[in-house]
């Protein structure tokens, strides 16, 4: 089978929906971003889409396979990626008050710290088990793989440069400075309930 204009259309526009809808990446770019300054959002974007890239080329590569004849894996990816949110709540709770600091993030820090976050992210895993293995047909040659995984991250990463961009205006970090301990534990919270559904939710 080979790829057709029509499939990789389709899965951009889903693949678009998905990064439109709120959800812990789209927090996590946005904190990153408003405290580090645009380096840091950029590189935090990077991060995001090289892991969700990789969830995409697991799915093409059989990842569907290898949660439904070991479903214990998904439930091991599930609950780290829980935790992990549930750590990063935590820690921005406990520091809602601290002041910006004027060093930002180390550039491979941020990149590692999206990469994390999106490894353990259900919504990542589910699009990329799910959606992917729907809209693209099996036995896609080589090549055809590789297109589909570098159309994703080029895609995810032209979308959260594009965020970071406009996130780091004077305007809006101005603002967000003046409400930081509020917008801090908004986020906070909003992090440890995804964390604690994943946990709970069977």
């Amino acid at each position: 089978m080979s790829l057709t204009l029509a499939e990789l259309v389709a899965f951009n526009t889903i693949l678009l929906a998905a990064l439109l809808s709120p959800g812990a990446a789209m927090l996590f770019i946005t904190k990153a971003t408003v405290t580090g300054g645009r380096a840091a959002g950029i590189a935090t974007g990077i991060g995001l889409g090289t892991a969700a890239a990789m969830w995409t080329l697991a799915a093409l590569l059989g990842l569907e396979a290898v949660f439904t004849f070991f479903p214990w894996t998904y439930t091991v990816l599930k609950i780290g990626g829980a935790l992990y949110l549930i750590w990063i709540a935590i820690q921005t709770w406990r520091h809602s008050r601290d002041p910006l600091g004027d060093a930002p993030k180390p550039r491979g820090q941020a990149i590692l710290s999206g990469m994390l976050l999106n490894l353990g992210n259900p919504k990542s895993m589910l699009f990329a088990a799910a959606v992917i293995v729907v809209v693209f047909p099996k036995g896609l040659a080589a090549a055809d793989i590789v297109a589909i995984v570098l159309n994703h991250w080029l895609l995810e990463l032209a979308f959260y440069t594009l965020l970071a961009l406009a996130l780091s205006t004077p305007h809006i970090r101005r603002g967000y400075v003046s409400l930081k301990p509020v917008f801090d534990r908004i986020a906070a919270t909003l992090l440890g309930a995804l964390g604690l559904r994943l946990i709970l939710e069977k």
